[in-house]
């Protein structure tokens, strides 16, 4: 029995809240016969990331799943769903069981993993995989595109989970392809708006249900997309092209002008955004060393939240808009039930005080790749949280023990 300030029924209220087995089995006040723990500050949903790049297996010298998942931790989520782009690529269940083997026993919160569609290979597709990743454009690790998608949508429909697509057209990139890049602006002008809005158009067509369109970066984007999710990342929402960066900005697609990401961002402020996606894709300080040459990505799944909460505290943001894009709104679209404190659901919470307002350090975040483009930025961090009933993280201190759960 645990009490405190819950964030339930769209706002803060005193309550006592009963577990059993990890799942919430009673709400109310007064409750009798269990003794109560008492939890400080305020209790919201746990994050629910949907979009990660933990490079294991292939990569781990970047991350592995053990790394990846203490950092989510430290941020305050207890789900992430791992894409599919590792250096062998996951598109078809021997590679899928070969992942999943490689990082189930790293794992220190509950995850999912994606399948990568190519075109060709639906027969082939592991159905434990949370959704299937498609790139309509180049990315990293050199990922398959799709061809002719607008004739794949019953293969699609058929395979009953949702599909999230990386928007940037092929063609339009290669059009706009420059010989070298040596500045954010130069990459913006490599993978423009354009080409979000033309792979947009080709998705908001396809007949499929459950379709998103990841880390949407222009708020002309968002108008097209009227039948389908989206998600946008916090480095699209509080980052531009004019801010001094360097390749640690260097993402796809690319940061935007500094009007680009505050129409984005008031979008997102009058839930025109499905909800928020860390991307977390981590790179080397000797692979970032050299602009032109760098791999795209930004390290994020650990200050996804943080971020959020700050504007909260900062009185930018509404605590039922912040639960409901970075918790709520991701876990209802993979069908976990998570994301809402209420009866039925996982006891997967966080607990913090707007008041506890610091700056980022870089140098004490958990990834194995921490240097961060939000270095420095305001940010309010969990003191406890926890997943499926197990208290994971004490007063900003990990507790050891938790094995993550595979969902799917």
């Amino acid at each position: 029995m645990y009490q405190g300030r819950f964030f339930c029924e769209g706002k803060l209220r005193d309550l006592e809240v009963a577990v059993a087995q990890g799942i919430i089995v009673k709400i109310g006040k007064d409750l009798r016969n269990a003794p109560r723990v008492k939890l400080d500050g305020a209790i919201i949903p746990a994050g629910f990331d949907p979009h990660v790049h933990f490079r294991d297996p292939g990569e781990t010298w970047k991350e592995d799943f053990g790394t990846g998942t203490e950092s989510a931790i430290y941020g305050g989520t207890t789900t992430v769903l791992d894409m599919p782009n590792n250096l062998r690529a996951i598109t078809d269940y021997s590679r899928f069981e070969e992942k999943l083997a490689a990082v189930s026993g790293k794992a220190k919160c509950d995850f999912g993993l994606y399948s990568m569609y190519t075109g060709q290979n639906t027969a082939l597709i592991d159905r434990r995989s949370c959704g299937l990743k498609i790139y309509l454009g180049g990315s990293t690790n050199a990922v398959p595109e799709v061809s002719s998608l607008e004739t794949k949508s019953g293969e699609l429909e058929s395979f009953g989970k949702p599909v999230v697509f990386h928007g940037e057209d092929a063609a339009c990139l290669e059009r706009h392809r420059l010989p070298f890049e040596g500045s954010l602006f130069d990459h913006d002008r490599a993978r423009p708006v354009d080409c979000e809005l033309a792979s947009a158009s080709v998705v908001e067509k396809l007949n499929v249900k459950r379709k998103i369109m990841a880390h949407v970066s222009s708020s002309s984007t968002l108008g097209v997309l009227t039948s389908t999710v989206t998600e946008v990342t916090p480095h699209h929402l509080l980052l531009n092209n004019s801010m001094d960066l360097g390749s640690w900005g260097k993402c796809n697609p690319p940061l935007r002008s500094k009007e680009e990401q505050e129409r984005l961002f008031q979008s997102y402020l009058d839930a025109k955004v499905t909800y928020i996606g860390s991307d977390h894709a981590p790179h080397t300080e000797e692979e970032k060393e050299n602009f032109d040459q760098a791999p795209s990505g930004i390290t994020g799944v650990e200050t996804r939240v943080p971020l959020l909460l700050a504007l909260f505290a900062n009185k930018i943001l509404s605590l039922e808009r912040l639960v409901e894009s970075t918790s709520s709104a991701p876990a209802r679209m993979f069908g976990i039930r998570k994301g809402q404190i209420k009866e039925g659901y996982y006891f997967d919470v966080m607990s913090f005080r707007p008041s506890e307002i610091r700056r980022i350090n870089e140098d004490k975040l958990h990834s194995l790749c921490p240097v961060s483009p939000f270095n420095g930025f305001t940010a309010v961090f969990p003191s406890d949280v926890f997943v499926s009933g197990n208290r994971v993280l004490e007063r900003g201190e990990l507790i050891e023990g938790y094995r993550g759960r595979f969902l799917y």
